[in-house]
Protein backbone atom coordinates (compact mmCIF):
# COMPACT_ATOMS: atom_id res chain seq x y z
CA UNK A 1 0.00 0.00 0.00
CA UNK A 2 1.27 3.43 -0.87
CA UNK A 3 1.58 6.00 1.92
CA UNK A 4 -0.15 8.64 -0.24
CA UNK A 5 -3.26 6.48 -0.61
CA UNK A 6 -4.38 7.27 2.95
CA UNK A 7 -3.89 10.99 2.43
CA UNK A 8 -5.89 11.00 -0.79
CA UNK A 9 -8.69 9.03 0.89
CA UNK A 10 -8.84 11.55 3.72
CA UNK A 11 -8.78 14.45 1.24
CA UNK A 12 -11.63 12.87 -0.71
CA UNK A 13 -13.65 12.38 2.49
CA UNK A 14 -13.13 16.04 3.41
CA UNK A 15 -14.25 17.11 -0.08
CA UNK A 16 -17.43 15.05 0.26
CA UNK A 17 -18.12 16.49 3.71
CA UNK A 18 -17.57 20.15 2.77
CA UNK A 19 -19.37 20.18 -0.60
CA UNK A 20 -22.93 20.37 0.84
CA UNK A 21 -21.96 23.45 2.86
CA UNK A 22 -20.97 25.33 -0.29
CA UNK A 23 -24.09 24.11 -2.07
CA UNK A 24 -26.33 25.37 0.73
CA UNK A 25 -24.59 28.75 0.85
CA UNK A 26 -24.94 29.05 -2.93
CA UNK A 27 -28.66 28.27 -2.77
CA UNK A 28 -29.06 30.80 0.05
CA UNK A 29 -27.27 33.49 -1.95
CA UNK A 30 -29.42 32.75 -5.01
CA UNK A 31 -32.62 33.05 -2.98
CA UNK A 32 -31.40 36.30 -1.42
CA UNK A 33 -30.75 37.84 -4.84
CA UNK A 34 -34.10 36.71 -6.22
CA UNK A 35 -36.10 37.97 -3.26
CA UNK A 36 -34.26 41.31 -3.21
CA UNK A 37 -35.40 42.06 -6.77
CA UNK A 38 -38.99 41.30 -5.84
CA UNK A 39 -38.65 43.43 -2.70
CA UNK A 40 -37.35 46.38 -4.74
CA UNK A 41 -40.32 46.17 -7.09
CA UNK A 42 -42.74 46.01 -4.15
CA UNK A 43 -41.03 49.11 -2.70
CA UNK A 44 -41.54 50.86 -6.04
CA UNK A 45 -45.25 49.97 -5.89
CA UNK A 46 -45.53 51.42 -2.39
CA UNK A 47 -43.63 54.58 -3.36
CA UNK A 48 -45.87 55.07 -6.40
CA UNK A 49 -48.98 54.69 -4.27
CA UNK A 50 -47.58 57.17 -1.74
CA UNK A 51 -46.73 59.76 -4.41
CA UNK A 52 -50.11 59.26 -6.08
CA UNK A 53 -51.89 59.99 -2.80
CA UNK A 54 -50.06 63.30 -2.39
CA UNK A 55 -50.04 64.45 -6.01
CA UNK A 56 -53.68 63.49 -6.60
CA UNK A 57 -53.22 61.74 -9.93
CA UNK A 58 -54.26 58.31 -11.11
CA UNK A 59 -51.54 55.77 -10.36
CA UNK A 60 -53.53 52.65 -11.11
CA UNK A 61 -51.70 51.81 -14.36
CA UNK A 62 -48.14 52.28 -12.99
CA UNK A 63 -49.02 50.37 -9.83
CA UNK A 64 -50.55 47.53 -11.83
CA UNK A 65 -47.50 47.37 -14.11
CA UNK A 66 -45.08 47.38 -11.18
CA UNK A 67 -47.08 44.70 -9.39
CA UNK A 68 -47.15 42.52 -12.51
CA UNK A 69 -43.39 43.06 -12.89
CA UNK A 70 -42.87 41.98 -9.27
CA UNK A 71 -44.91 38.82 -9.78
CA UNK A 72 -43.08 38.02 -13.03
CA UNK A 73 -39.73 38.54 -11.28
CA UNK A 74 -40.80 36.20 -8.50
CA UNK A 75 -41.98 33.58 -11.00
CA UNK A 76 -38.79 33.79 -13.06
CA UNK A 77 -36.74 33.54 -9.88
CA UNK A 78 -38.57 30.41 -8.80
CA UNK A 79 -38.11 28.91 -12.27
CA UNK A 80 -34.38 29.63 -12.10
CA UNK A 81 -34.24 27.98 -8.69
CA UNK A 82 -36.11 24.94 -10.02
CA UNK A 83 -33.69 24.69 -12.94
CA UNK A 84 -30.75 24.81 -10.55
CA UNK A 85 -32.30 22.00 -8.51
CA UNK A 86 -32.77 19.89 -11.65
CA UNK A 87 -29.16 20.51 -12.69
CA UNK A 88 -27.91 19.57 -9.24
CA UNK A 89 -29.93 16.36 -9.07
CA UNK A 90 -28.94 15.37 -12.61
CA UNK A 91 -25.27 15.55 -11.64
CA UNK A 92 -25.77 13.81 -8.30
CA UNK A 93 -23.85 10.58 -7.97
CA UNK A 94 -24.81 8.22 -5.18
CA UNK A 95 -23.06 4.94 -4.53
CA UNK A 96 -19.77 3.49 -5.69
CA UNK A 97 -18.33 4.97 -8.84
Amino acid sequence: MQPDAGISAVAHAIQLAVAPVFLLSGVGALLAVLTSLTALLVCAVIATLFLGAFARFDVSVPVALLFVAAMIALFVGLLAFLREIFLATANLRIGPS
